[in-house]
Parts: structure tokens; sequence; C-alpha cells
């Protein structure tokens, strides 16, 4: 008797984290943000993917909308390039605005989507006067651009991890549960030598 009520008492428990960890586990969209990376650096954008797979020669189309397009053909379409572990985009002589970066792997499916801004460059430097009013010298220029990620920065997820799904997470945390409860109920059972 005393042993069935601890069997139904442990499988509660197993049931109830595996139904908290289904409750708390984000779902497809949420788990890892968008599988695209996107940067700008004054004029040029590019964007980083490890989501599209290579089909006909061809690992799909990146396209860069403004704030005025709606939909991807209206965009500037870039070939993407790469690797099976990486694939890449750029666009250059982007003028300052916001902008809309889609990319659409070869297999029809969509990588991503994220926004990102394009400043403008900050105003050149007045040229140093002249010490003496000998020969004038020409004007030194320098421009620098201060651009900023639009997300923040995604640190160690450089296309190394993939979205395994929701399915896959519940489970995950329903094993990890699991384990906890057993080592807790283990321990629990080791502290009194004389119970059965």
């Amino acid at each position: 008797m005393r042993t069935t009520h601890l069997l139904l008492r442990a499988g509660l428990t197993v049931t109830a984290a595996a139904a908290l960890s289904l409750a708390i586990a984000p779902g497809p969209a949420a788990a890892l943000g968008p599988g695209i990376s996107v940067s700008t650096a004054g004029s040029t954008v590019s964007v980083v993917t490890g989501a599209c797979t290579q089909m006909n020669g061809s690992w799909g189309t990146a396209s860069l909308l403004n704030s005025s397009q709606g939909s991807f053909a209206q965009g500037r379409q870039v070939a993407l390039s790469g690797t099976s572990v990486s694939q890449s985009a750029a666009w250059s002589n982007v003028v300052p605005g916001t902008y809309t970066v889609i990319v659409m792997c070869s297999n029809g499916g969509t990588a991503g989507t994220q926004s990102v801004i394009v400043s403008a460059p900050s105003a050149p430097s007045a040229p140093p006067a002249p010490s003496a009013p000998s020969a004038p010298s020409a004007p030194t220029i320098s421009a620098t651009s201060l651009s900023s990620p639009s997300r923040g920065v995604l640190g160690g997820l450089g296309g190394a991890a993939r979205d395994y799904g929701t399915l896959t997470t519940a489970v995950g945390g329903a094993l990890v549960g699991g384990g906890v409860i057993a080592t807790a109920w283990f321990l629990r059972r080791r502290s009194k030598p004389n119970r059965l």
C-alpha cells in the first residue's frame, strides 16, 4: 500500500514537472530570435545566416526594403553566398534610414526578418588653421560612422545554434525535471534507511 502511494506521488510529480516545462517552454519564434544577424558599417548593410541549405547551386536571396516598400520583391535583392555553416549578403551605398532585411532560402522558407537603422556619417572635421602665411595645405577630411546594432549583440549565437522546436525543449525540460525529482527522492530515502 505504501509503495503504491509513493509511486503514485512520484508519477504525479513527474507529470506536473513535464506540464510546467511545456507551459514555460518558448515557442518556435521566441526560442532563439531571428535566424539572421544584420549589421551596418558606414553605408554598407550586411546579413549573415546559417539557416539555409543549398538547392540547385543557390543558397537563397536576401532583400533590403526601405520604409515605403512592403514586399520581398520590391527590395534590393542580393543572392546569398557562403558555405553550409554560414551564408551572407551585403548591400553597399545605402542611404541613411530605417530598413528591413528579409532572407529567403532557396527552399522557399524564410530564414528571418530584421530591422536595421543606417545612420548618416558624421560631418567632416574642419581643416587645421595654417600657422604661417605660407603655401596653403590641403585640408584633411575624416569621417566616422556611428552604427549600432538594432537588437544588441547576440553573443555566442553566431550561426552555431539551431532551433529544435517546442517539443524537443519540452521533452528536455521534462527529463531534467524528472532527474531532479528522482535525485531528491533518492537522497530523501537514503537519509532514512529503515523505511521501505
